[in-house]
């Protein structure tokens, strides 16, 4: 949800317990996280420790940097702005920075990659504002880490974290063609009767222009790409509004204010994705380095009253064992 708000404790803290298992655990991530400095705050940060035997892939930038024993599995062709891609297996336990692939795509391939050199299980560590690797389509499953961080009062905290659970609730939209409409990369398509039709819009700003055709194959309409705040205002301006039902491919190709969202699900509009990514669960830092705190306590009853998943401090878990 923000900086700050717990997401490399979490990570590690779900490392530690997977210690116990007998599961072969890989892990990347889609930003950079285990530095020891946060380059944007400047605050310390937790660094990501790995046990001998995990698979991990990061850049050869980071990769030198390394503070642990590993053997390298595979060096990528693909170059970054950090070098290339690469594979290792931790040795001796240690510390490292992980900057993994940028996109979905690479991260998908990844994933597939470590399946078939026999992982078990493939973390994939998110970033603020990156919300691509938590669709369904990439991983099985989903953390969000929340906090004090985000604002200065508990109530603002509250709703907004409240707002992104909402999203990650919409209800799914039952269809022969799901497999079709998740890889369709771009336009608008109308759906009814087990048929696809593309509609033709040449861009969503142009909304206007088309709207005499946007209904002509009836009310349901499959938006390929992101749904914003300009998209939402315009159906719920439509005399038709209560029969308009808009499909996207998951929560992470919403980017709308609550504001217009509930505006437009008010006027009777409905909002439906074509799979809903498994939430297993929420932490939390209570503590803002700004210096706005409150209690793990009143945090976890606050969240624990509007959201439908279990939400940890693992700080204090790890602090109370």
């Amino acid at each position: 949800m923000a900086k700050n708000t717990g997401k490399t404790v979490c990570l590690n803290y779900v490392l530690d317990q997977l210690r116990t298992t007998d599961k072969v655990i890989a892990v990347t991530s889609i930003g950079v996280d285990g530095e020891k400095t946060d380059q944007v705050t400047k605050t310390e940060k937790p660094e990501v420790v790995l046990a001998k035997n995990t698979y991990f892939v990061t850049s050869e930038y980071y990769y030198r940097q390394r503070q642990l024993l590993s053997e390298i599995c595979e060096l990528s062709e693909e170059t970054t702005s950090l070098g290339r891609l690469v594979t290792a297996r931790v040795l001796q336990e240690g510390k490292v920075i992980l900057a993994g692939p940028a996109s979905t795509g690479r991260i998908r391939a990844l994933i597939a990659q470590m399946q078939a050199m026999g992982v078990d299980l493939t973390i994939v560590d998110g970033a603020l504002s990156r919300k691509s690797p938590a669709s369904p389509s990439v991983t099985d499953g989903l953390i969000l880490t929340t906090g004090m961080a985000m604002a200065p009062d508990l109530n603002t905290v509250v709703a907004k974290t409240k707002f992104v659970y909402q999203l990650t609730q919409l209800p799914e939209y039952e269809t022969d063609e799901s497999e079709r409409m998740m890889q369709c990369d771009s336009g608008i398509y109308a759906v009814g009767e087990g048929t696809l039709h593309r509609l033709p819009v040449a861009s969503p700003l142009l909304f206007a222009q088309y709207k005499d055709k946007l209904f002509s194959h009836g009310n349901t309409l499959f938006i390929s790409g992101i749904v914003t705040d300009n998209m939402l205002e315009f159906f719920r301006g439509q005399a038709n509004v209560k029969d308009i039902v808009l499909v996207v491919k998951d929560f992470t190709k919403i980017f709308v204010t609550p504001f217009v969202l509930h505006g437009f699900l008010q006027k009777g509009g409905r909002l439906m994705v074509l799979k809903r990514p498994n939430l297993l669960a929420m932490c939390i830092n209570p503590t803002s380095p700004s210096g706005f705190k409150v209690t793990s306590e009143q945090l976890q009853e606050a969240l624990g009253a509007v959201v439908d998943v279990p939400v940890y401090d693992v700080k204090k878990i790890s602090e109370d064992n």
